[in-house]
């Protein structure tokens, strides 16, 4: 019952949600936009008992790149409810009912994973973006991991930060048990896993604490794509290690 409950009370906010982006937001400039959408993903996590932990200060102004690992579907509303960023996702998320009206709404950019051309449209639109003051946010394994080990980043995407002349925030994203601070499963989302049975396991989790740990702001100082991805992967791997302390 708690659980059904609260997935009730989820599916009640995605269509609040929804009828803010169609109904509301013409009515607001970008930065009354960006609130809303901070707002909206910090109240679902409590609708949903996921306790917060923010560590480090998170970008202010753009522009800027956040760069993060991958665990779960849930990441993109943990790091709204610290700052609002344009995430890039797979085009397959602008078809999912309602959440893709809401990730289009939160500003996404779509790129079409499995067309190596469309990575070059994506970096131009990315650096045309960073260019007029945006905060977009990548994750460059490129796929959810298991939250212990990460993959190795792909450098494509970070191109549009040196195109741009724009700094990159690496930070880090666990999922803890808030009593035992030991590393949750509960809202992973990897292999065979459903996204309703991850969605499940997340509801049925006590205790479920995300913790987000922001890293230093830093240029590309002459460094490659894949110079500069390699030493980023480096330093999201030592603030996810950090996350558990």
């Amino acid at each position: 019952m708690r659980v059904a409950i609260k997935l009730l009370r989820g599916i009640w906010h995605v269509l609040v949600g929804w009828f803010t982006i169609y109904f509301r937001f013409p009515q607001l400039n970008p930065q009354q936009r960006e609130a809303r959408v901070q707002v909206w993903a910090t109240q679902l996590l409590r609708i949903w008992d996921i306790e917060l932990e923010v560590r480090g200060k998170p970008v202010l102004l753009g522009p800027a790149l956040l760069v993060c690992n991958h665990i779960s579907w849930l990441d993109i509303v943990v790091i709204h409810a610290t700052r609002h960023c344009r995430f890039v996702s797979k085009s397959e998320l602008r078809e999912w009912p309602l959440i893709g009206t809401l990730a289009t709404g939160a500003g996404t950019l779509y790129i079409e994973r499995e067309n190596r051309k469309d990575a070059v449209r994506m970096v131009k639109e990315m650096a045309r973006a960073l260019k007029e003051g945006d905060v977009l946010a990548v994750f460059p394994e490129g796929t959810t991991g298991d939250g212990i080990d990460m993959l190795p980043f792909h450098a494509n995407l970070i191109q549009s930060a040196i195109d741009a002349n724009a700094p990159v925030q690496p930070l880090a994203l666990q999922f803890v048990d808030a009593q035992t601070n030991e590393i949750s499963m509960a809202a992973r989302f990897i292999g065979d896993d459903t996204l309703m049975g991850s969605i499940w396991s997340t509801l049925n989790s006590r205790g479920l604490k995300a913790v987000v740990q922001y890293g230093e702001m830093e240029a590309a100082n002459g460094q490659d794509r894949r110079a500069w991805a390699h030493s980023l992967r480096s330093k999201v791997m030592g603030l996810k290690d950090g996350c558990r302390k």
